[in-house]
């Protein structure tokens, strides 16, 4: 149900917002005009990272691993220059700290702290560290001791570091570039996809549930007419709604997630039926001599293309609803119309319900994109700004949708050797003229084309 082109959608429109407001962390950086306490204050702070550091490579897990050096905060301190710098000028280990290591690995393994981590919270992933210097390293008596014997100690240059280190925690938590949150929102955009999907698929199934409802009401009244005792049952009796109800796929996700469009906002699927009795697509089948299984399913298709895509109290509803759904509505929408013929073919009716992705590869390709994306976004800009011409086009005047689509295309073509290269470069371009400017369709087939050639040239891409 959610194939590569959504995919592709969900995945740049979530590359765009993040790299357009990703906010990178950085240690705190060298004061200026230092005096004596600011010069200790940060020669103190740089060392107690650098502690960090190394205890994070002592401390064993599950398995042997080394589940401290894997958190974000190690990650990030890695990549800062100011680091290197010291890993540098430490690498033989001859620093103030160095004795101090295996105790304070010993202390955070046996710690509350560490069996946390070690149950995979997330967050706890993200803060571990703040409370492991607040709790362990900083109230140690030979981390204190240490410290002391440091050149321009002060108690004011300690209160000093440790403002120091609650900034750079406020920093870390405050950066946007946590790549396992944008994931997780990725997750929840498929997610979205999927709930879309099946709610479109339940309203042949509530809808009908609502009308036989009423005509049974009807047939109550205290004065009931003909037509209340013997309404028209065709609706009522179309098969496609038990059709859906009774799919096991479908079935399941509308038990497991109580999906109901009646308890949720009955006076929209009210005006839905109006609109379908209404109109004269609903007159014709009501009166209409053919009586097949496919006539039946065939109104529940036109329903939905002429008059429930097209209500703008629906789509309205939708759209607050749901910020995914703007964007996913037409082509989830194809998807319901082909699971609506599937049901025609008693052959293919068991499982016309589409599964949420086609393969594990499918489930796994918009994550893994994302990261590419994000991992190799500084090669991929150089690939760009090398292909552009400098006499018409300026990298920083670009459309950044257009780099974000250019990039993502570049990643696909380049870790992707199964799908064919003009499959690719069809369906970025496809993306930037429905997602970018009027221009930007042939843009970026301009620009994928000279990088291409040039990638050829180098011997960086043979399909």
């Amino acid at each position: 149900m959610i194939n590569r082109v959504l995919i592709r959608i969900k995945t740049v429109q979530l590359l765009y917002s993040y790299l357009l407001v990703k906010k990178p962390f950085s240690l705190e950086a060298q004061p200026s005009q230092p005096t004596k306490e600011k010069r200790f204050a940060y020669s103190l702070y740089l060392d107690t990272i650098y502690l960090f550091y190394q205890i994070a490579r002592r401390v064993k897990g599950k398995n042997k691993t080394l589940p401290l050096l894997k958190t974000r905060f190690i990650l990030k301190i890695e990549e800062d220059d100011r680091f290197k710098s010291l890993n540098i000028k430490y690498s033989s280990g001859n620093y103030i700290f160095a004795s101090l290591e295996e105790e304070l690995a010993e202390n955070i393994k046996g710690s509350l702290l560490f069996k946390e981590l070690e149950s995979d919270s997330k967050e706890k992933n993200d803060r571990i560290w703040e409370e492991i210097f607040k709790a362990i390293i900083f109230p140690n008596p030979q981390y204190n001791r240490l410290v002391t014997t440091m050149q321009n100690y002060s108690l004011s240059g300690v209160e000093r570091m440790k403002g120091m280190m609650d900034e750079t925690f406020r920093n870390f938590y405050s950066t946007r570039d946590n790549i396992h949150d944008a994931l997780k929102t990725l997750e929840k955009s498929m997610n979205e996809a999927r709930e879309l999907y099946m709610r479109l698929l339940a309203l042949p199934v509530e809808l009908t549930s609502m009308l036989n409802d009423r005509l049974l009401q009807n047939r109550k009244k205290f004065l009931a007419t003909e037509a209340d005792l013997n309404p028209n049952m065709r609706l009522v009796n179309n098969p496609l709604p038990t059709m859906i109800e009774n799919n096991p796929v479908f079935s399941e996700y509308r038990e497991k997630h109580n999906l109901s469009w009646i308890a949720e906002d009955r006076d929209l699927l009210e005006s839905l039926l109006k609109n379908i009795q209404d109109s004269e697509l609903y007159q014709n089948y009501m009166s209409s001599p053919e009586h097949t299984e496919e006539a039946d399913i065939e109104f529940w298709r036109e329903a939905f293309r002429l008059i429930i895509l097209e209500s703008p109290d629906f789509l309205e509803y939708m759209e607050n609803k749901s910020v995914f759904w703007n964007d996913d509505l037409e082509i989830t929408a194809t998807f319901v119309l082909k699971t609506l013929r599937q049901f025609e073919n008693p052959e293919t009716r068991e499982n016309a319900v589409l599964p949420m992705y086609k393969d594990e590869e499918d489930s796994k390709f918009g994550f893994e994109l994302f990261r590419l994306v994000v991992d190799n976004k500084d090669l991929y800009k150089n690939y760009i700004d090398k292909a552009l011409v400098t006499d018409r086009w300026e990298s920083d005047r670009l459309a950044f949708m257009d780099v974000v689509i250019t990039m993502a295309a570049l990643a696909e073509i380049l870790n992707y050797p199964k799908i064919p290269l003009q499959v690719s470069i069809n369906e970025y371009i496809e993306l930037a003229k429905s997602y970018s400017t009027s221009k930007s369709g042939s843009f970026v087939h301009g620009l994928l084309a000279t990088i291409i050639a040039q990638l050829r040239e180098e011997g960086e891409l043979h399909k």
